[in-house]
C-alpha cells in the first residue's frame, strides 16, 4: 500500500484531469489520480514521469493513498456518471472527507448531492472550472460554492493551480449550496451570448462588406487591442488564419455552419424564465443555435424567399469602426443581464453571490475573459447591490457613447436581410430597461378582457377587474 501522502485526488483522467494534476504538482502538491479506464492511466504515467503524481488503477489503492480527511475533486461528464462515481467512493470515506464536483453539473443536481452527502457526514461542493484543457494545465478559473470551511482546507491547493490577474487567483467561494454550478452555468449563457454576437458581426463583415478571412482576422486582431479585448475575440483572430492540412483552404470555410450545444446555455435561459430575470441577449444565442441546425430546410427556403444582399456601405472602414462600438455595447448588455440573473438568483436560492468578487475570478483563466470585467469589478466594489450593471455611472457612459452605433449596425443588417438577433436582442433590452413607461398596461388590459385576471391602477391601490 502507497503511503498516505497524497493531499488531494482526482477521479477522471481525461485531458483536463491530467493537466490539472500536473498544475497541481507543478505548484508542489502531491497528488493522485484515477481512472477505471487502464489507458487514461498509462497516459497520466507517461506525462508525470517527473512529478510526484500517483496513477492508481484500483479505486481502494487511490483513496488508501490520500491524506486524511481525503479531498477528492471529480472530473467527470455531468450526469448519471457523477453518482456512480460518488458511489463508489463512498465505502471508502469517512465523516469530514470531501468530494468536489468539477464538472458542469445541473445545479439542482448538485443541492441533492449536497444534502444527501451531508447527512452522511462528507463534505460536498460543486465547483465551476473555466478555461479548457489549456486552462487547466496553465491555471483555469475556479467558482467553488457550497461548504466555506470545507473550501478553506482545500483553498491553498486552488489558488495555486488558478490563474492569476495582478497577483489575484482567479478562484474564489462563490456562495451557498449550489452557487458554484450556478455561477458555472450563467458564465456559461454569457458565453453562448457573446459567441453569438462575434458570429453575427462576422456574417456582416463576410456576407455584408465582402470581406475575405485574411481581413476578418485582422480586423478581430486590431480589436483584441482595444476595449474589445477579451479570450474570445482573440481566438476569433486566430481562426481566420487556420488553414486546413487536408486542402489547403481557409479551415472555417469548411466548417459546417450547424452549431452543436451541451445544454448549458438552455439550462440558464429555463432558470433564468424562472426567475422572470430578463437574459434576451443569451435567450437568442440558444435560438440562433437551434436555427442553425435547420440546415436542410434553411437551404430550401432560401431558394423560395431569397437571402441575404451585400450591403450597400461606401465608407467599410468606417462602418467597421461602428462594427467595433456595436459589438461593444452588445457585449455590455450580455455582462448586464448575466449578472442581474445572478442578483435573482442569489435572492431566491438563498446563495449569498458577491458580485465583485466573481467579476474579480472572471478576469482571467475562463472563456469569457475580457478587460470590460476590470470596470464590472469595480462597479460592483462600489456599490455591491448595483441592480443592473447599466445603471453604474462608468457602464452607463460607455453605452450611451455607442448605443448609436448599435442601432445604425442593426439597420444596416435589416436592410440586407442578414439575422442580427443577438445585436437586436441588447438593444431591445437596453431600451426598455431605460423605459420608464412600457406598453405593458395594454396587456394587463387584454388579460383581464379575456381571462378576468385583473389589474392595478396608477392613481390608487388596490387589484381591480372591469367588464369589458
Amino acid at each position: 500500500m502507497t503511503n498516505k501522502k497524497y493531499q488531494l485526488g482526482l477521479v477522471g483522467l481525461g485531458v483536463m484531469g491530467r493537466n490539472l494534476l500536473l498544475n497541481m504538482a507543478d505548484s508542489g502538491y502531491a497528488v493522485a489520480g484515477y481512472d477505471k479506464d487502464p489507458s487514461k492511466v498509462d497516459a497520466l504515467a507517461q506525462e508525470a514521469q517527473k512529478h510526484e503524481i500517483l496513477g492508481a488503477r484500483e479505486i481502494g489503492e487511490f483513496t488508501g493513498a490520500l491524506q486524511s480527511p481525503k479531498a477528492i475533486l471529480l472530473l467527470v461528464p455531468a450526469g448519471k456518471i457523477v453518482d456512480a462515481v460518488i458511489a463508489d467512493l463512498l465505502p471508502y470515506l469517512d465523516k469530514g472527507d470531501l468530494i468536489i464536483d468539477g464538472g458542469n453539473s445541473y445545479f439542482a443536481d448538485t443541492d441533492r448531492r449536497y444534502q444527501s452527502l451531508a447527512a452522511q457526514g462528507i463534505h460536498f461542493m460543486g465547483m465551476g472550472v473555466s478555461g479548457g484543457a489549456e486552462g487547466a494545465r496553465l491555471g483555469p478559473s475556479m467558482m467553488p460554492g457550497g461548504n466555506r470551511e470545507a473550501f478553506e482546507t482545500v483553498r491553498p491547493i486552488l489558488e495555486s493551480v488558478a490563474a492569476h490577474v495582478n497577483g489575484d487567483p482567479c478562484v474564489a467561494f462563490v456562495g451557498n449550496g449550489s452557487a458554484g454550478h450556478y455561477v458555472k452555468m450563467v458564465h456559461n449563457g454569457i458565453e453562448y451570448g457573446m459567441m453569438e454576437l462575434i458570429a453575427e458581426v462576422y456574417d456582416l463583415m463576410k456576407r455584408g462588406l465582402g470581406l475575405d478571412n485574411a481581413a476578418i482576422a485582422a480586423v478581430f486582431d486590431q480589436w483584441n487591442r482595444g476595449k474589445l479585448a477579451s479570450f474570445l475575440v482573440e481566438i476569433t483572430a486566430a481562426i481566420f488564419t487556420k488553414l486546413d492540412d487536408k486542402t489547403g483552404r481557409h479551415l472555417i470555410d469548411l466548417i459546417q455552419d450547424a452549431s452543436r450545444q451541451k445544454g448549458t446555455g438552455k439550462w440558464t435561459s429555463q432558470d433564468a424564465m424562472n426567475l422572470q430575470a430578463a437574459i434576451p441577449v443569451i435567450d437568442m444565442a440558444v435560438v440562433m443555435r437551434d436555427l442553425s441546425g435547420y440546415k436542410a430546410e434553411r437551404e430550401a427556403a432560401e431558394k423560395i424567399l431569397g437571402g441575404a444582399v451585400k450591403m450597400p456601405v461606401e465608407d467599410s472602414k468606417a462602418f467597421i469602426s461602428t462594427l467595433e462600438n456595436a459589438l461593444y455595447f452588445s457585449f455590455l448588455a450580455a455582462y448586464a443581464q448575466g449578472f442581474n440573473h445572478l442578483r435573482k438568483a442569489s435572492a431566491e436560492y438563498g446563495f449569498d453571490l458577491q458580485p465583485a468578487t466573481i467579476a474579480k475570478i472572471w478576469r482571467g483563466g475562463c472563456i469569457i475573459r475580457a478587460a470590460l470585467l476590470e470596470t464590472f469589478m469595480k462597479a460592483f466594489q462600489r456599490n455591491p447591490d448595483l441592480p443592473n450593471l447599466l445603471v453604474d455611472p462608468d457602464v452607463a457612459k460607455a453605452a450611451l457613447s455607442v448605443q448609436r452605433d448599435a442601432r445604425s449596425v442593426i439597420k444596416a443588417a435589416l436592410d440586407a436581410g442578414i439575422p442580427v438577433a443577438g445585436l437586436s436582442a441588447a438593444v431591445a433590452y437596453f431600451d426598455a430597461y431605460r423605459s420608464e413607461r412600457l406598453p405593458a398596461n395594454l396587456i394587463q388590459a387584454q388579460r383581464d378582457f379575456f381571462g378576468s385576471h385583473t389589474y392595478e391602477r396608477v392613481d390608487m391601490a388596490g387589484t381591480f377587474h372591469t367588464e369589458w
